[in-house]
C-alpha cells in the first residue's frame, strides 16, 4: 500500500480542526462586534462599519502552508514536520471602515481587547500600513490562531475583487494577473482609494467648521 501523501494527512487534519476554527471565527465576530458596538452606534449618515468573519478553506491553508517551506514544496519524508494547526490565519475577521479615520479609532479599540497578540501589518509600496493585522488566540479559544484586520473599505472592497482576479487567479489568466502592467495599475488603485479618502475627510472636517 502507498504512503500517503503530505496534502492527504493535512487534509485529514484541517477537516478535524474544522469545527474549532469555526467556532473561532464565530466568536472572534462575535466579541470584536459587541466592542465596537459604541463606534457603530455613534456612525454619521455616510459612515460604515462591516465585520465579516471567514474560515479558511483546506486547500488554501495547504497552500499557504506549502509556499512557507524551503522551495515551497513539503518534504515527503517528514510529513510529521507539517502542521495546519501552526498557520495564524485558519480563522480570521476583517473590520471595514469607512471614512479612514475609523479605522484608526478601531484599530486602537481592537489593540486593547487584544493586547498580548502579534502585530503583522500590511504596507504598500511605500511602506505605508493597508490594513492593520494581528493574529493570537483568544480567551474562548486557545486551539487554533486567529486573524483579524482593520482596513479601509475601499480598499477591503478592492482586495475582494483583486483576490479572485490576481492574487489567486485561475491557471489560464495567472500569466495576464501577474503582469507588470496589472501589478502597476493595482498599486495605483490603491493609492487613488487612499487619496480619495483623504480629500473627502478634509472636505467633511472643513464643511464641519
Amino acid at each position: 500500500m502507498a504512503a500517503r501523501s503530505v496534502e492527504d494527512r493535512l487534509r485529514d487534519e484541517y477537516f478535524g480542526l474544522l469545527p474549532d476554527i469555526q467556532r473561532a471565527g464565530e466568536r472572534l465576530e462575535t466579541e470584536i462586534r459587541y466592542h465596537l458596538r459604541e463606534i457603530s452606534g455613534q456612525l454619521n449618515e455616510f459612515e460604515r462599519v462591516v465585520v465579516k468573519s471567514r474560515v479558511k478553506e483546506c486547500e488554501s491553508a495547504i497552500s499557504k502552508l506549502r509556499h512557507g517551506q524551503q522551495g515551497a514544496v513539503f518534504d515527503p519524508d517528514r510529513p510529521e514536520d507539517y502542521r495546519l494547526q501552526n498557520l495564524n490565519d485558519l480563522a480570521g475577521v476583517r473590520v471595514l471602515a469607512f471614512p479612514r479615520r475609523l479605522v484608526t479609532e478601531i484599530d486602537g479599540t481592537l489593540r486593547n481587547l487584544f493586547p498580548e497578540w502579534t502585530s503583522d501589518p500590511v504596507l504598500d509600496d511605500r511602506s505605508e500600513v493597508l490594513a492593520f493585522k494581528y493574529h493570537g488566540y483568544s480567551k474562548a479559544n486557545v486551539v487554533v490562531s486567529c486573524e483579524y484586520q482593520v482596513v479601509s473599505m475601499l480598499t477591503g472592497l478592492f482586495w475582494e475583487v483583486e483576490h479572485a482576479a490576481i492574487y489567486k487567479p485561475a491557471p489560464r489568466f495567472r500569466g495576464a494577473a501577474l503582469s507588470p502592467r496589472v501589478q502597476e495599475h493595482s498599486a495605483n488603485v490603491l493609492l487613488a482609494l487612499r487619496e480619495f479618502e483623504e480629500v473627502f475627510e478634509d472636505a467633511v472636517s472643513s464643511s464641519s467648521q
